[in-house]
């Protein structure tokens, strides 16, 4: 643009269709200071004429200067604006970010931006409250069984001549509330540990028929207390590649959660086979339905489907989420699903393939 202007003026004042108009009008200009017409044509000769070089190059370099400075103060205005709605977001402002028309994919990504920080502080919000709820709950019910072990203990150290089956009676109790405080603490280190420390997985290759066998055969004696059974039916050599531990303890939290909410008398069914590369797991129980919205939020961290915080089957909420996290470490998935008939939690675990051994190797073998 600059160099254009000075075009103009090169071929409209000095050499264009102004050259006569130009000089007179500054040859009269020097006259007015005491000049003859001769000294003015002269000086004018000298200043314009002689260093036309020097005038175009200082019109340029000052036209540049100018439009550069309209340029760069409309960016910086543009700046300046993105500056304002960055620091309105960080302020939480109510009000949509809103810039230039020249700058809607910006002001776009902006509101973008400051909607997706939103939902991520209210998800935060929702999830410090849980946590700070559970831990009053779980302070109560701290409380609860201490407060019976003292009492039933009180009562023991009272009387030392208390009939035979009465102590046995108030001595079992007292095992199965320190039992139940035992299980509390533990969630309390759980809800401390769960944000401390990053999963890490130790792969190998591992039989889930058997992990699966395993795990109903210890939880036999807290089934047996509730009048629960559990049946295990698995395809044969269901081999995922896995960490032994992590997944023990997910099909272990998916077992207790269907044991605290099992109906009385009824089975807990454990299945596992393949199909299209994966390996599906199954617990299935029976007991009351699970509303499908609640269905969503179930593997939350500290969600809890029961809002009456039973001391008896209260857990800290973080079962479920754990389970989820550990699955979807190992490439997997998991969801639930509830009716009027059961609750089934349903797993699925990439199958795992050996890998065909490299060309050099078999050679190497055979040699």
């Amino acid at each position: 643009m600059s160099m254009a202007v000075v075009y103009g003026i090169l071929n409209l004042l000095i050499d264009g269709i102004f050259q006569d108009e130009f000089p007179s009008m500054m040859m009269n200009f020097m006259m007015r200071f005491g000049l003859s017409h001769e000294q003015a044509n002269t000086l004018y000769g000298q200043i314009f004429m002689e260093n036309k070089d020097l005038f175009i190059m200082a019109g340029f370099i000052i036209l540049f200067l100018i439009f550069f400075y309209f340029a760069v103060s409309r960016i910086t205005n543009y700046l300046e604006s993105i500056g304002e709605e960055i620091e309105n977001i960080l302020n939480e402002s109510d009000s949509p970010v809103a810039l230039d028309p020249e700058l809607r994919p910006i002001s776009e990504k902006l509101n973008s931006l400051k909607l997706t920080l939103r939902r991520r502080e209210i998800a935060a919000t929702e999830s410090e409250q849980k946590k700070n709820d559970l831990v009053v709950f779980l302070a109560h019910d701290l409380k609860t069984p201490l407060t019976s072990i003292i009492a039933y203990l009180t009562m023991l150290d009272e009387q030392p001549k208390m009939e035979t089956a009465e102590r046995t009676k108030y001595i079992h109790i007292a095992l199965e509330k320190s039992l139940r405080l035992g299980e509390l603490i533990s969630e309390f280190f759980e809800i401390t540990r769960f944000n401390l420390q990053d999963i890490v997985l130790e792969k190998e290759p591992l039989d889930l028929s058997l992990m699966l066998e395993q795990l109903a055969d210890e939880s036999y004696a807290v089934l047996n207390s509730k009048s629960l059974t559990s049946s295990v039916h698995t395809d044969e050599n269901l081999l995922v590649a896995g960490d032994p531990d992590k997944l023990a303890r997910v099909f272990d939290n998916l077992l207790r959660n269907a044991i605290a909410y099992s109906y009385p008398g009824t089975n807990i069914d454990i299945g596992a086979e393949r199909g299209d590369g994966w390996v599906v797991i199954t617990f299935t129980n029976q007991g009351d339905v699970i509303p499908q919205q609640k269905l969503k939020s179930i593997f939350e961290k500290f969600y809890r489907v029961d809002n009456s915080r039973s001391s008896q089957t209260g857990g800290a909420g973080l079962g479920l989420s754990i389970a989820k996290e550990i699955v979807e470490l190992h490439g997997g998935t998991i969801e639930a699903a509830s009716n009027s008939y059961c609750t089934r939690f349903t797993v699925r675990l990439p199958e795992y393939r050996e890998e065909p051994e490299p060309e050099e190797k078999k050679k190497g073998k055979l040699k």
